[in-house]
């Protein structure tokens, strides 16, 4: 995808990215920053977040906001607090973008290990359910706003809960975004699936992988423009940022 934006199209825009300590979330949060947004980065290591940080600063760019959150552990109340801590600094929330996740392991249904299931679907699945939840009124109260995951294509075996959360959080998209599809509510939702792009996750699942020769995340950085732009007409759908 070749997608060219204004260069201030996000401007005064308030994006939270979750997972924006490296990989697509580094990316994407250093993305919109340069095009005028002010970023929020979510993740659970404060020092990949500040170096997330200091790369938009430095930059140039809007500065950004860390709010540090492990969504493993995370209950209810942590996603209400962030809730009412946006509203309270920014007012708004103009969009969402849902990327981080884990890998867990690749093993036949019958040897995987039960509590890695339960920690995948916690991050990959739960996660991203629950904050939807709690950032949705604000998210209602902002004008024009977007609603966008990571996903993944994966459904085949060995690939355990990694595949089932990924294809769990596509059909949650659409179930979401059938619902906010309408004119008291315009929310657009969307899911991008990134496809074989350099990342630590990638690295792991594919070590026999040189990864000198794996795509560069900032490629697909095209997409996540697009999508979180007025252009993208696209409801409820996946977007294959390779393929567009």
């Amino acid at each position: 995808m070749q997608y060219h934006a204004q260069a201030d199209f996000l401007k005064d825009k308030i994006i939270l990215v979750t997972g924006a300590g490296d990989g697509l979330g580094q990316a994407a949060s250093i993305a919109y920053a340069s095009y005028g947004a002010t970023v929020v980065l979510l993740g659970r290591t404060i020092k990949k977040l500040e170096k997330t940080y200091d790369d938009i600063v430095n930059a140039g760019y809007p500065e950004p906001a860390i709010y540090p959150l492990n969504l493993e552990g995370a209950t209810p109340k942590d996603y209400e607090d962030l809730a009412d801590t946006l509203k309270e600094q920014f007012g708004a929330l103009h969009g969402l973008l849902h990327n981080a996740a884990i890998f867990g392991t690749t093993t036949p249904v019958q040897q995987h290990d039960i509590d890695v299931w339960y920690q995948v679907m916690q991050v990959n699945l739960n996660a991203p359910f629950v904050m939807t939840r709690a950032l949705l009124p604000l998210i209602r109260e902002t004008a024009g706003s977007k609603i966008i995951f990571t996903t993944d294509d994966k459904t085949h075996a060995y690939w355990g809960a990694y595949a089932v959360s990924k294809d769990a959080i596509t059909s949650f998209m659409k179930v979401i975004g059938d619902e906010l599809d309408t004119e008291q509510s315009p929310v657009q939702v969307n899911a991008i699936n990134p496809g074989p792009v350099k990342t630590q996750m990638r690295v792991r699942s594919f070590p026999g992988q040189d990864p000198n020769t794996m795509t560069p995340v900032e490629s697909v950085m095209p997409a996540y423009l697009y999508v979180m732009s007025d252009d993208c007409k696209e409801i409820a759908q996946t977007i294959n940022a390779q393929e567009k």
